[in-house]
This record gives C-alpha cells, structure tokens and sequence, in this order.
C-alpha cells in the first residue's frame, strides 16, 4: 500500500524531518515501511496497518512542531509510544506545568487512567514497575496545581529506607545523608520549571522536599502531597502520612511492591493501607504495568523477563 500525506507547513520540513533524516529514519526501523519525500508531500508505502500508523504518527509529529516550534528524537519515541497504546491525546490531556519547553501527556491508556484519577480524587494510590511514570505524573500534577493557584504548596515525600545500606556510614550531616534518597523528586521538579524558580520556591517554602519522619505533627491544607518510594514505609508510618490531609489538599501515593526495602517480615504500609481503604469515596486506587513504562524500550524488556523468571 502508499499513501500520500501533505505537509501542513513545508517551511518546516527540516524540523519535522530531523537531520539528516533522522527522524523518518526512526519510522522505518521500527514501523518496516519506505518514507520519501516528493514536493511538499509524504510518502508512505509498505504493509497497510503500518502505513496506516505511520501516517497517524507524521500527524502527531506535524501538531507537535506546530505547538511547539520544534522536534526531537524524543519526542518522535514518544509519539511513536501513543500510537503503540492507540491514546489520542487532546488539548485536556497535557498538563500544564511551568516549563515551556516541556509537555506532560500520557503516553499509554494506564497513564491516561492515572491523570484522571489524580484530578477527580483527594488520594490517589498508584503501584507500578519501574518506568512508569509514577512519580513523574504525580508531580507533573502537583505543579499544574501549583501555577493554576489551586493550591500554595508543594510537600514532596520519601521514607528514608536503606537498600542494604546504612545512613549512618555515609559521609555528612543528616541533610546530606537523606539528599540522595530526594534526589529523584529534585529530578522530576526540574523538569517542569526552571532550575532559579525550582530554588526560589523552595527557598520560600512553596515547594518542600522532605523525609517522611519530617511529616510528624504537621496538617497540611491547600497543598498536594505526594509520598514517592511508600512501598518502604511501615503501616504506622502511612497511618501517620495519610492523616496529615488538610482542607483543600490532595494526596498521591506511589510506590512498586515488587521493590520493597522493608525487614524481613515487616508489611508494606503501602499494601496494608490499600487493602484496609478500598471502596471508601474519594480514594482512587490505579495499577500500573510493564505495558506502561515509558523509559528507554529496554527497560520494559528488562522488567518482563524479571516477571517471568520470578519464583
């Protein structure tokens, strides 16, 4: 099968190319379909389903150069991954956030159900696998609040759990021992607002990026708060996490519970809650899988064949 696709702005041909090509080159590895050029127009040929899909992937490539005056090879993968999961992202479905040079969107129907979820409820529990963005959607969510002035404040949360590892043999004061272990939320921040804003935030306490023992006492209203890692905290500890709901707030709690840090025979805070929860109004509960991780397309290959040799 060909099928001809007309280029809504030839001006930007390069840009949706790539060099060299790049990006049509990264459409016929991975779809098995012949793309060349011919005067302001696209041509797609090989097996139908796969031109087809081609040419839906060419017009999310086109929206996206439009909205956004540029494209990258990340952004094509990512494409690419919508069109896998047949999700059709429409304006409502990006997240707002500060950075204009990034757009949060789901990218699998999971993720889809995850930022829906978020929205409608005041405590949304999420488990996954690695990759799936559990965090990264929570926090994305966190900060599209945040501008929108539907909260003031940002409390970012991560039990301080050894993975066979002491605090006490690493090198500084306790901020510096407990950093690496934020280091993931400082990473996800970055990504949606500038470095200077990210600091200024935090330096005026808008944003904060704590331990979960730090929580103790506190009541916290019109923010949203998420507790990433929760697989590792113990069920007093999530008893005490989820009490310090305040008016106008919203909780997120994310975690893996096939990657637990927990003593032996110590049970998950996380699993107990959700189980002991289920069924009360206003709490949603989404579980995400292999099939919605979103990082580099091996580690979808190496969490499955962990699935499948597990005993």
């Amino acid at each position: 099968m060909e099928l001809k696709i007309q280029l809504e702005s030839d001006t930007q041909r390069l840009e949706l190319f790539g060099p060299a090509d790049s990006h049509l080159r990264i459409l016929r590895e991975a779809l098995k379909v012949q793309i060349s050029a011919r005067n302001g127009n696209v041509v797609i040929a090989g097996e139908e389903a796969d031109v087809k899909k081609t040419a839906g992937i060419i017009d999310r490539m086109q929206k996206r150069l439009l909205q956004r005056g540029k494209l990258n090879e990340s952004d094509v993968s990512d494409l690419m991954m919508q069109a896998k999961s047949d999700i059709k992202p429409g304006l409502g479905d990006a997240v707002e956030v500060y950075s204009p040079k990034r757009i949060v969107e789901p990218f699998t129907q999971g993720q889809l159900k995850y930022l829906e979820t978020m929205f409608a409820k005041d405590l949304t529990f999420c488990t996954g696998p690695a990759g799936t963005g559990k965090t990264y959607l929570a926090v994305a969510v966190a900060v599209s609040m945040l501008k929108k002035r539907q909260v003031r404040k940002i409390v970012l949360v991560r039990p301080a759990v050894e993975a066979g590892e002491k605090l006490g043999f690493l090198p500084g004061d306790m901020q510096a021992k407990v950093n690496p272990y934020l280091r993931p939320l400082f990473d996800s921040l970055e990504d949606m607002m500038e470095f200077t804003q990210m600091r200024k935030f935090i330096e005026m306490d808008i944003i904060e990026v704590i331990p979960l023992a730090f929580m103790r006492g506190r009541t916290l209203n019109e923010a949203v708060v998420i507790c990433d890692e929760a697989q590792n905290t113990s069920s007093s500890q999530m008893l005490m996490f989820l009490t310090r709901l305040g008016r106008g707030s919203k909780m997120i709690i994310t975690g893996d519970i096939t990657q637990m840090d927990l003593e032996k025979g110590q049970t998950s805070g996380m699993i107990d809650a959700s189980g002991r929860l289920k069924g009360i109004d206003g709490i949603g509960f989404v579980e995400l899988d292999d099939t919605d991780i979103v990082r580099h397309r091996l580690v979808q290959d190496i969490v499955s064949a962990y699935e499948r040799t597990k005993k």
